[in-house]
């Protein structure tokens, strides 16, 4: 998917889903109580075809930017990169680790449902198999959720606003190893696996980037 075909599915579906009245995180939340820190959906929502997912979760109050509603994860599993085992580092159970998955970046939205930036998180924040920047990059255009079991305009904002913001996410991504190198070199491989949780944050502006593209 091209900038601008991307570009079009988030107008699109942003727009639908402004018309029905109910913003993303209503389509992923329960009507009822919403505990902190739990993935939505519970076991995330995973594509049939591609085997990539996503979740969505709210962390407490004081705990998160207080124009943040929640966020987005997406990943990439595994087995959609061509050199699987060409990870950094990886989760303590190795090979055996419960969840073959690597990190592409986080997506946070409003109370309104509006995205207000990406971030780049260290490994052991979504225990993930963490893959260098350039192997990422090069398999962004795999990321596509659209065949989850979840609502059908979240899954397809998320594939579309992977693909518009490849450029981003791929600075993005570049920025993260170059923080979590200097982490190493001070505090070792140990850097991987505590502290430093956020390491790289980009805005979203996303009415700028639709205009950018000459769309309206």
């Amino acid at each position: 998917m091209n900038e601008h075909d991307a570009a079009e599915v988030v107008v699109e579906t942003i727009t639908r889903m402004a018309r029905e009245r109910r913003p993303l995180m209503r389509r992923v939340l329960p009507e009822g109580e919403v505990h902190f820190w739990e993935h939505y959906p519970d076991d995330d929502a995973r594509d049939a075809q591609t085997r990539a997912r996503w979740y969505y979760h709210v962390h407490a109050p004081g705990e998160r930017d207080p124009a943040e509603h929640g966020h987005f994860h997406l990943f990439l599993h595994r087995t959609q990169l061509n050199d699987p085992a060409d990870f950094i580092a990886a989760p303590t159970e190795g090979e055996d680790a419960p969840a073959h998955v690597t990190h592409i970046a986080g997506l946070s939205v409003d109370h309104s449902g509006v995205p207000l930036a990406w971030f780049a998180t260290n490994r052991w924040v979504t225990d993930e198999f963490l893959y260098p920047a350039d192997a990422m990059i090069t398999h962004l255009d795999r990321y596509n959720v659209d065949a989850t079991p979840e609502d059908d305009l979240v899954n397809r904002f998320l594939t579309a606003m992977v693909a518009l913001y490849r450029t981003e996410l791929s600075d993005l991504l570049r920025e993260r190893d170059a923080v979590l190198a200097k982490l190493v070199e001070t505090e070792g491989p140990g850097a991987y696996e505590a502290g430093n949780d956020v390491l790289v944050t980009c805005p979203i502006d996303l009415d700028a980037k639709i205009e950018s593209l000459g769309l309206e």
